[in-house]
């Protein structure tokens, strides 16, 4: 007799049961990552960053050589001796006039440059190569070559002029007290504006070809395309681009003391080359730790004036702008 009874099918299988962490793990679970990834980086930050800056107001405050322990205490007298320093004054003139000089010739011309080798040109990736190569140099190479291009009389820049007939041009380049911050700032932008050209050629290239596509159809001529398009969406590269100008100008050394060492009689004197003079050539250490907190300062309120009122409409007015401003107004107002 067969057994027609059917056998029951197996139950299925229960998952497991994962229970969730208690919130109180959880979170501290996440302090502790948010600790191990922040640890490093903080430690890196106070021994290398803020050490130094409370080390250098330390000695600031004494009349020290740099040798043995800082002893004659003299408070702030190296900060009100900065005050009636001609040479410190002088340095801030020659930075505010290098500043003005860099953003109101450098930029622009990096800027037309940016334009231009951004339009199809036969060859403009040698163009790029050749204008960005200057950065790639170091200050020294630079500073060594231009030394020799602008010698006076024996120099290239002289007898090139003296050749086509301009022999009263020349003259004493870095060695004259009226020409060496020209002459200075000419070495600069020569050296630094393809830096500033290629950033301005990536904002280029960010920008979206149709946007100038429909304002050329709604009959936008090339300046209003530039003026309503172009300029407005290359506004956060161009504000970054002033910034970093601004923070080279205040710190820089490496070129002015290769080339002209601050001379003459301190007319291409920059705030470092000042403090390197008094730190290490004469040995008034606390004197240039005061210039390097002054540096310090100047240089930690410009970056906060520019994180208050650009870099944070930057950032908080893109999506405002998208959200607000159709891409079509852009464009018919470029057409106007």
């Amino acid at each position: 007799m067969t057994d027609t009874t059917t056998a029951a099918p197996p139950a299925p299988a229960v998952p497991p049961v994962h229970t969730a962490p208690r919130p109180l793990a959880r979170r501290a679970r996440d302090w502790l990552t948010a600790v191990l990834f922040t640890v490093p980086a903080l430690v890196l930050f106070l021994l290398l960053v803020l050490a130094p800056i409370l080390y250098a107001l330390y000695v600031s405050l004494f009349n020290w050589g740099g040798f043995g322990a800082p002893s004659d205490f003299v408070g702030l007298d190296n900060f009100s001796r900065l005050l009636d320093d001609p040479v410190f004054l002088g340095d801030l003139w020659r930075g505010l006039l290098l500043v003005a000089l860099s953003v109101g010739l450098q930029l622009p011309f990096a800027l037309a440059m940016a334009v231009v080798l951004n339009q199809r040109l036969r060859g403009r990736a040698v163009y790029r190569m050749l204008f960005f190569a200057p950065y790639v140099l170091s200050e020294v190479v630079t500073g060594v070559l231009f030394s020799m291009i602008f010698a006076p009389d024996s120099g290239l820049a002289d007898r090139v002029l003296g050749a086509i007939g301009l022999d009263g041009v020349g003259g004493l380049w870095f060695a004259g007290q009226d020409t060496v911050l020209p002459t200075l700032f000419l070495v600069m932008t020569w050296k630094y504006f393809g830096f500033h050209m290629m950033l301005y050629l990536a904002g280029l290239q960010g920008i979206p070809a149709e946007l100038h596509e429909a304002a050329r159809i709604d009959g936008a001529g090339p300046w209003q395309r530039f003026r309503y398009l172009t300029l407005p969406l290359l506004g956060p590269t161009i504000r970054m681009s002033v910034f970093l100008s601004v923070i080279g100008a205040i710190q820089l050394f490496d070129l002015v003391w290769v080339v002209t060492q601050g001379g003459p009689d301190h007319h291409s004197e920059t705030m470092a080359v000042t403090l390197f003079q008094f730190g290490f050539k004469r040995y008034q250490v606390g004197y240039a730790s005061a210039i390097s907190i002054a540096m310090f300062l100047i240089s930690l309120v410009f970056a906060l004036a520019y994180q208050r009122f650009v870099l944070r409409r930057d950032t908080e007015g893109a999506l405002t702008t998208m959200r607000t401003t159709p891409v079509r107004a852009t464009v018919k107002r470029a057409s106007r």
